[in-house]
């Protein structure tokens, strides 16, 4: 009966958010005048560097998160069938532990890649875009993890509704995703 309220409470409480988050976009659009699909950053430079479509990043997520469940998934098993041949059958208090290593796991699987790949994510390296600075270079380790520590943000997720999306991981740091198909940024930059 507690989850079924909680499910339906965290539903509104979603589309509300979405509801407000629309509203504030489409009266900010008109302000800054941006294009609805992309924006282009960098146009009196050299190259061109185009913002990630709403779309895009929204892949990159459910990429992201489907690849980091597949793997958290086998890990937890191979976990609990280590402690079940322990004999450890106590879980009181498990579930909670769980999901709180699973949130920082999460940060730490989007950081670990951001650095590796210099901004690029499984999700990025299907859908061909990258995370860079607002001047168009790589991201340095520490911006990766600033990225990351954001995600432990409650409700950061729904910071990336509206268009452009512009999420606080991406605006707290000053970072961009940028399509790398439409831009023409240079390779070493």
């Amino acid at each position: 009966m507690l989850q079924k309220n909680l499910d339906c409470f965290l539903l509104r409480l979603v589309a509300f958010l979405y509801l407000v988050r629309k509203r504030i976009t489409t009266k900010t659009q008109n302000f800054y005048n941006m294009e609805t699909t992309q924006q282009h950053l960098f146009t009196e430079s050299e190259y061109q560097i185009v913002q990630a479509s709403g779309g895009k990043r929204f892949a990159n997520y459910i990429i992201d998160r489907i690849v980091f469940y597949v793997v958290i998934m086998i890990m937890l098993n191979v976990i609990d069938m280590i402690r079940f041949n322990a004999g450890d059958q106590d879980n009181s208090g498990s579930a909670l532990i769980e999901s709180l290593v699973i949130i920082i796991a999460f940060a730490l699987y989007i950081f670990g890649f951001e650095v590796i790949f210099k901004g690029k994510t499984i999700g990025k390296f299907i859908t061909g875009t990258r995370a860079v600075n607002q001047d168009g270079s790589n991201i340095s380790a520490k911006t990766a993890f600033l990225r990351g520590l954001c995600r432990l943000i409650p409700f950061e997720p729904f910071s990336a509704l509206g268009t452009p999306s512009y999420p606080w991981h991406d605006s707290w740091t000053r970072t961009y995703v940028i399509d790398e198909k439409a831009s023409n940024r240079p390779e070493g930059l």
